[in-house]
């Protein structure tokens, strides 16, 4: 099991994107306060977290955000899986490679104004607890 917090107010990547030209072509990227948590939180995770996890694992996160604001959890966690990659936590959390992340059970937004923050809790995912494992 690997617990660490992330001492900053949870943000979600897809609610705020900003569109740039590039040449003749505009695409989308993260807005800049995204970018700026991101850098963040990469520096706030403890080293011994970034074990570069490949394997099946629950992603339990609490997010204690700073205002009462509606916000979608599922963006929340697509930000903070992200971050975990850059941050050398997990190896890859995309489509291509969905075995890793497997389940987020247990995450929830809470509110706390004096002490933002995510609490990270990674648990090995084994065969037996997978819920893709089912046998008939």
């Amino acid at each position: 099991m690997i617990k660490f917090t992330i001492p900053l107010n949870p943000v979600s990547k897809k609610n705020s994107n900003e569109i740039v030209k590039h040449g003749n072509k505009r695409r989308i990227i993260a807005s800049e306060a995204y970018r700026n948590y991101e850098k963040q939180a990469v520096l706030l995770i403890p080293w011994e977290a970034k074990q570069n996890i490949d394997y099946p694992v629950n992603i339990k996160a609490l997010y204690f955000r700073k205002t009462r604001h509606k916000v979608d959890k599922t963006n929340l966690e697509s930000a903070l899986m992200d971050t975990l990659v850059t941050a050398g936590v997990l190896k890859d959390d995309s489509a291509l490679n969905p075995e890793i992340v497997v389940t987020t059970d247990g995450s929830k937004v809470f509110y706390d104004k004096e002490n933002p923050r995510t609490e990270v809790t990674i648990t090995n995912a084994s065969e037996k607890t997978s819920p893709y494992n089912t046998h008939f």
